[in-house]
């Protein structure tokens, strides 16, 4: 684990309240969120996530960094962490406000197009908070396909969400789903969404090569 005291000492969330409902009032849709993500909330997707396997990290949709700074308290490197987001005004907030942190702004959606790596980059974990409920359901299982693909083996995504239901449906072979507890402390309350590696896929691959 590393030592984070020096970078979360000169994090500030200042004004964040107000910057999250100028950029609602623009884009409500977009942002999919009525409030920012308590930090109970934030820890409990951290919680949620294998950060303890080796491996570089993937945050998409970081806001105004209320996760970033989870993954930080609980330890993990900031060098390991690459955040992802769409907003340019957020990115350049998260840019100055962690520094250490490798913060993009781009497309959450193409990793392919925004991380430029031709599909090489292999993550220990991924920590998701893009609004997707107006996708089909089809095309929310495609992305989290290609999102799966990403994944060092035993890799998670996490996912958070209001939704009482799954957001988004298991893939016999590639990814299984369950949820966390309600976090009570949260407007409104909510789940955490977990997606782990669906193991009976690579088992029947295996028996198949026997």
């Amino acid at each position: 684990m590393a030592d984070n005291s020096e970078v979360l000492a000169r994090d500030g969330d200042k004004g964040d309240m107000a910057r999250f409902f100028a950029t609602w009032v623009r884009h409500p849709i977009a942002m999919g969120a009525v409030a920012p993500s308590s930090r109970a909330y934030c820890r409990m997707m951290v919680e949620k996530a294998t950060t303890e396997l080796d491996g570089p990290v993937l945050e998409l949709g970081p806001g105004l960094g209320a996760v970033t700074r989870a993954l930080l308290e609980k330890g993990v490197d900031p060098a390991r962490i690459t955040s992802i987001e769409y907003d340019r005004d957020f990115a350049d907030a998260l840019k100055t406000r962690f520094r250490e942190v490798n913060v993009i702004q781009g497309d959450g959606f193409d990793l392919d197009k925004t991380l430029k790596d031709q599909g090489a980059t292999r993550f220990a974990a991924i920590l998701f908070a893009i609004p997707i409920v107006s996708m089909a359901q089809e095309k929310r299982q495609a992305l989290f396909r290609q999102y799966f693909k990403r994944l060092l083996p035993g890799g998670n995504l996490t996912q958070l969400s209001y939704m009482w239901s799954p957001p988004v449906r298991p893939v016999e072979g590639v990814f299984t789903v369950d949820s966390s507890d309600i976090v009570w402390n949260n407007i409104p309350p909510a789940r955490v969404w977990i997606y782990d590696q669906d193991r009976r896929g690579t088992d029947r691959a295996n028996e198949g090569n026997a």
